[in-house]
């Protein structure tokens, strides 16, 4: 039996705001990879909620808003 290492811990991880993020406290999400998934969270709120998406499905989500 092969053991997994642990998916890092939410304040571990490296997040990034969109590019498009003027940092004039507008409305900004922030993601981050956590191998498996990719976490969502609101800038402005980082420690209330976080969004976590399989990797796949968001590999998905980003090439179908691409075509758009």
């Amino acid at each position: 039996m092969k053991a997994s290492s642990p998916e890092p811990a939410v304040g571990d991880l490296h997040w990034f705001k969109s590019s498009y993020s003027a940092g004039d406290g507008g409305d900004c999400v922030e993601v981050a990879d956590a191998g498996t998934a990719v976490l969502i969270r609101d800038s402005k709120c980082p420690d209330v909620a976080v969004l976590n998406v399989p990797s796949d499905q968001w590999t998905a989500f980003v090439r179908m808003v691409a075509r758009v």
